[in-house]
């Protein structure tokens, strides 16, 4: 059977595959938060000809299956058909290269006074060719001119000696040795013919339940030479951690999901390399950064005793490994540092984080909030940390929202409402017509619509305050934008799904607070980390409840902490035992077996909260 797409290209289905799984299949890939089990409505597709076996149409309005509407994953051929995709169903998967600039990072690097010295070392060696007089062989006379050199503890992998004899007499015995210290001992882990000292280029990799960002770095002076991004591919495995984990353990996923990361990994470096016209042994060494999960799916560590109780991972800290091992294509011998863990839910993108911000070296009360799919704090000093996950849930992300989609062109993220005629005015991204809502958007949204009137403080819709507000199929709805042959509305169980999700995020700071014996007026600072803190409107999460109700200037955006985490250990010895020491010191609270988290969560689940005393600017809005 053939499917054949209205986009003009036509592939093959083997019989009793879906039309998802064969999509993917041929590198085409839909949105499909929940991994393809036809619960997210995500993966829609319109049949335009051919008859199909279709399993379940439960995520799909009357209206769309009347317009010949399906889900990709619950659409099986029983023909040829012909498929069109539409462009919200896409799941675009592409390097995206983007010049950037080292100005921040370099004055990071700067603010921590200390010097470069990264993972590997490049020692110029110049052998003095053997004679009778002079015999020994080419390893002893390696080893000699090391122990001369004051390097007499260093280790000479087997591997090396297939090829030394060529190595040393191929520039006349001069020699280039990348050393790596390692157990108190150095090892070499690379030999290069000639002096090559330099280029020297690092990689720090933020690996990212969504998105992947790549840094090459110059190893000689700390400058960040350019910027790689793309969308995690695990994506099409399902949108947050726990799915994926399902995914690898029920489903025998987990090398589908290493080779998702890595090959995802593999295209960022090759576009940067050739963008650079860099010598593959030129890059030196690589630094990664993620979740715990995500951190073990690169790794290609079993994840699944991460999601149950009482919720253990493989490892915390992880030896070093190297590229050949893990099948990233740079040389085999390049060592990768992988960010050490704290906890089932609390990675190394966290550890990362902090130091970054510098947290564990202040001296007054700090939060740090990183918000994603789940969303992490930290409260601390320089004295002690402690850390909390509160699950979010993808809704930020777009999964779960009807009309939710990530931050990517056609994204509405930008919403103020007038309260006299409540007609919406947004902003979308890269300024075309939209096809969704982002997460700043739905913030912006709800916050809008409770101090216009149109929602209460449960987040119901008032019926009869505007024309926008009408009955949908599953319930009331507000109609955000109307035209182009879409409606983009917010229904009522999509509000429910971003209050619990900020009322998460609130509990979890709020706990993690009372357990160390402090309140927000406590906290001098709070630093806001991740992609989505980037675009978050603060004056709106605090009227929807999401971040407390203390002065503005308290907050900071941080940005990716993350890979700027990565970075400083890339190029530097001292950050590297910094981020090993934050980990070893961070206590890690469990919120999943907290009474207490569970009762301010309910207490959460209103506009701001059911304390109004602890919003009181928003109490003045709402007189």
């Amino acid at each position: 059977m053939k499917i054949s797409l209205t986009s003009g290209r036509s592939i093959s289905v083997a019989p009793e595959t879906s039309i998802l799984k064969a999509l993917e299949e041929e590198g085409i890939f839909l949105t499909s938060s929940c991994g393809g089990k036809g619960t997210c409505g995500k993966c829609k597709i319109i049949i335009r000809a051919g008859s199909v076996n279709v399993h379940s149409t439960l995520k799909l309005t009357q209206d769309e299956v009347k317009k010949g509407y399906n889900l990709a994953c619950q659409s099986f051929p029983l023909e040829d058909v012909v498929v069109e995709v539409p462009k919200e169903s896409m799941l675009i998967v592409e390097g995206k290269i983007a010049l950037g600039t080292s100005r921040d990072l370099q004055a990071l690097l700067n603010s921590t006074a200390v010097k470069i010295e990264p993972l590997t070392e490049r020692i110029v060696l110049q052998l003095p060719p053997p004679s009778l007089n002079d015999n020994i062989s080419d390893l002893e006379r390696l080893k000699r001119e090391l122990f001369s050199k004051g390097l007499g503890c260093l280790r000479i992998p087997f591997r090396f000696l297939t090829n030394i004899a060529n190595t040393v007499r191929k520039k006349h015995w001069e020699i280039t040795l990348c050393i790596i210290h390692s157990e108190d001992c150095y090892e070499i882990i690379n030999i290069f013919s000639g002096n090559k000292k330099a280029p020297r280029y690092g990689i720090a990799i933020d690996i990212g339940t969504t998105t992947l960002v790549v840094y090459l770095i110059d190893l000689t002076d700390g400058n960040l030479v350019d910027v790689a991004s793309t969308y995690n591919s695990q994506i099409r495995f399902g949108d947050d951690v726990i799915t994926r984990i399902v995914y690898a353990a029920e489903h025998k996923g987990l090398s589908s999901l290493n080779k998702a990361v890595i090959t995802d990994i593999n295209i960022l470096i090759s576009l940067l390399r050739k963008n650079h016209h860099i010598d593959i042994d030129s890059i030196d060494q690589i630094v990664a950064a993620g979740n715990t999960t995500m951190t073990h799916l690169f790794l290609g560590l079993d994840p699944s005793a991460i999601r149950e109780e009482p919720y253990i991972p493989t490892a915390n800290n992880f030896p070093l490994s190297f590229a050949g091992e893990l099948g990233i294509k740079v040389n085999p011998n390049v060592p990768i540092y992988s960010f050490p863990c704290v906890a089932s839910y609390v990675g190394g993108d966290i550890v990362a984080g902090v130091l970054a911000s510098r947290l564990h070296k202040k001296e007054e009360l700090c939060l740090f909030l990183d918000i994603g799919t789940n969303g992490e704090v930290v409260l601390g000093n320089s004295e002690w940390l402690m850390a909390v996950a509160c699950s979010a849930g993808p809704c930020f992300e777009g999964s779960g929202i009807k009309h939710g989609m990530r931050a990517t062109e056609g994204a509405i993220e930008d919403v103020k409402i007038n309260p006299s005629t409540f007609d919406p005015e947004i902003k979308v991204i890269g300024g075309t017509k939209p096809i969704g809502i982002c997460g700043s958007g739905m913030i912006d949204l709800i916050a809008e619509m409770f101090t216009s009137g149109i929602l209460d403080q449960k987040g119901r819709l008032q019926k009869g305050i505007s024309d926008r507000v009408r009955e949908g199929e599953g319930g009331l709805e507000f109609v955000l934008y109307s035209g182009n042959n879409i409606d983009i509305v917010i229904t009522e169980p999509d509000i429910e799904n971003i209050i619990r999700a900020k009322s998460a995020i609130y509990a979890g700071l709020s706990i993690l607070l009372k357990e160390a014996g402090f309140t927000f007026d406590n906290v001098n600072k709070v630093y806001i980390a991740g992609g989505f803190g980037k675009f978050l409107d603060i004056e709106k999460a605090i009227i929807l409840g999401m971040l407390p109700d203390i002065p503005r200037e308290k907050f900071e955006y941080m940005g990716n902490t993350s890979v700027r985490g990565a970075y400083l250990c890339a190029l530097s010895k001292k950050m590297r035992e910094e981020a090993e020491e934050i980990a070893k010191k961070m206590t890690y609270l469990e919120l999943s077996v907290s009474r207490s988290f569970m009762d301010e969560y309910v207490s959460g689940l209103f506009i701001p909260h059911t304390n109004i005393e602890a919003f009181p600017s928003v109490k003045r809005l709402m007189k």
